[in-house]
């Protein structure tokens, strides 16, 4: 297999923990025992998926807050938190928190924009203050500012028995420089780079150019040197791209296993020919196969080649049990085969 110009470095993996609104908690509790085996597997990261009015995981930050305690080494992220739900403020809060918690392992990861179907949730979400809310990249500025120690109150000192600060409690020095934007165009690539953070990239972008070019991974990489254009890090600017691969090595791998997997990614495969709806939305494939199959192709795509950091995402509709196989697979067989070492 040949070489990439950045060898992989981290290993990640993504998920949205699904359960049954009969038991929610068998759900989460799924999620916590797949980060747990993550970490036993010598994966870096682990990254959860808001589903808001949905049958997964709604507060990840409360989950990895569960998960700190049940891991020790293993990094955790949000990919992503959409910023149109949250407070910025109270955001930070329970950020820091959680990071104080991990010793230091949250990566968080935002997105702006108005909230999914916006107008039927305003009324629960912003009953007085739908109109005046303000869903672009200025959120996540005053997110930056409150997690990087910036004032959030002009008043600090003591008042009778309590003492207040000017800026958000607990402060967690480092994870400002923790926090990663998920983006899919050329314009929040370069935003991202031009504040410091971090860049997440996943399956889907925006095909911006009416002519073209349709293809995903060439696209991808004007959206990654974009952002590092922009990065006062430059070429060192971290980027983590976030496709879905399926390895079907181990004996684990039964063969009704490998035929849902394969009917999962045909299902998917036409909406990758063109950009989709008026935002012009451009899917990656997926990538379905043994280990050295899909090495292979991740070391022809363009993108992959520029990043020594992966989120791979697990698909969203399988269960417990095919997430063990297939993240054992990524640990023990796509991961070395990408030049990647396990952490201990």
């Amino acid at each position: 297999m040949p070489s990439t110009p950045r060898p992989l470095r981290k290993l990640g993996f993504l998920t949205i923990g699904l359960f049954d609104e009969a038991d929610p908690r068998r759900g989460h509790e799924s999620t916590l025992e797949i980060i747990e085996l993550g970490e036993r597997l010598g994966f870096d990261s682990a990254w959860l998926r808001h589903r808001h009015l949905q049958y997964g995981i709604s507060s990840p930050v409360a989950v990895l807050a569960a998960a700190s305690q049940r891991t020790s080494r293993i990094e955790f992220g949000t990919a992503v938190t959409p910023l149109g739900w949250e407070n910025p403020l109270r955001l930070a809060e329970d950020l820091a928190t959680v990071d104080v918690l991990s010793g230091g392992r949250l990566n968080p990861g935002v997105s702006v924009g108005p909230p999914m179907h916006f107008d039927e949730v305003k009324g629960a979400l912003y009953p007085d203050t739908a109109e005046a809310e303000d869903f672009s990249y200025e959120r996540v500025r005053r997110l930056l500012d409150l997690v990087r120690g910036e004032t959030a109150s002009d008043f600090s000192g003591v008042q009778g028995f309590e003492v207040f600060s000017h800026r958000v409690q607990p402060h967690s020095p480092g994870l400002g420089r923790r926090m990663w934007y998920g983006g899919g165009s050329l314009s929040s690539a370069r935003w991202a780079g031009e504040h410091g953070m971090n860049f997440l990239t996943s399956s889907v972008v925006k095909a911006e150019s009416p002519e073209g070019p349709y293809d995903f991974a060439e696209i991808q990489l004007s959206h990654i040197r974009a952002f590092r254009a922009a990065h006062p890090d430059g070429e060192q600017a971290r980027v983590s791209q976030g496709l879905v691969v399926i390895p079907t090595d181990s004996a684990s791998a039964s063969a009704d296993q490998r035929a849902r997997y394969e009917e999962y990614a045909a299902k998917r495969t036409p909406r990758t020919a063109a950009p989709q709806g008026p935002a012009r939305m451009m899917f990656a494939p997926d990538i379905v196969g043994t280990s050295d199959e899909i090495a292979e192709r991740l070391h022809a795509h363009a993108a992959f080649r520029e990043v020594d950091e992966v989120a791979f995402a697990l698909p969203f509709t399988f269960g417990h049990e095919d997430y063990v196989q297939i993240l054992t697979d990524m640990a023990t067989k796509l991961g070395p085969a990408l030049g990647w070492k396990p952490s201990v």
